[in-house]
């Protein structure tokens, strides 16, 4: 949507309304964002990426913040879609939730099916994925194992992806699980493994699947 300097735009902070802490705005010809992600300096390219991922594939408003010192992506917002930010936490940890058991079971199938020798090109590629998207805790070789080793569904902390990041790895995962099977087929087959998730929250992830870009590929 945007790329914009410092001199630009105003940036402050508003406190959110059920968590003691700061939230930062960015605010642009009367429009408001929130922070995404931010970047260090000599992390141009992937700040870029990001943030042509969100506006050119995902049809989202962002920003593309320049400064001396980082770079950072901001999404468009409404200032009382801040206040529901804490119960849109929890529909976050569902879809997290079911994308880190679809992500286990491609990887074990792989292994399975393929050999070791792909599954180790499959999880470099897929750290590969998560370092350009930024996720949260997701950005080094010993997070991905984290990632790959974990019972999400037990009550335990885990990282939670925002809703844009959930789609677009979705679809890398996907794009990768072609790849390596040769064809779509494997998709349906993985989401049974959504079995174990609590019958309330598999329904409200498969009909968020139903009702985004993500249909058609994992059905």
């Amino acid at each position: 949507m945007f790329i914009l300097k410092r001199q630009d735009v105003e940036i402050s902070s508003i406190v959110h309304p059920s968590r003691d802490q700061q939230v930062p705005v960015l605010h642009y010809q009367g429009q408001t964002f929130r922070l995404i992600s931010a970047f260090k300096a000599t992390q141009e390219e992937e700040a870029r990426a990001l943030w042509r991922e969100l506006t050119d594939n995902r049809g989202k408003a962002c920003v593309l913040l320049e400064e001396e010192h980082r770079f950072s992506v901001w999404g468009k917002i409404r200032l009382n879609q801040v206040g529901d930010q804490g119960s849109s936490q929890g529909n976050n940890r569902i879809l997290t939730v079911a994308s880190i058991l679809l992500l286990q079971v491609v990887y074990m199938d792989i292994e399975e099916f393929l050999g070791a020798k792909q599954a180790s090109l499959f999880k470099k590629e897929i750290s590969h994925i998560l370092n350009r998207l930024q996720l949260k805790t997701a950005s080094s070789s010993q997070a991905i194992e984290y990632l790959l080793s974990i019972n999400p569904i037990e009550p335990i902390q885990i990282p939670l992806w925002d809703e844009d990041y959930v789609v677009v790895f979705l679809e890398e995962l996907h794009r990768l699980g072609k790849a390596y099977f040769g064809s779509s087929d494997f998709a349906h087959q993985v989401m049974d493994t959504l079995q174990d998730i609590p019958m309330s929250e598999r329904s409200l992830f498969i009909n968020w699947l139903k009702n985004s870009s993500l249909n058609k590929l994992w059905h």
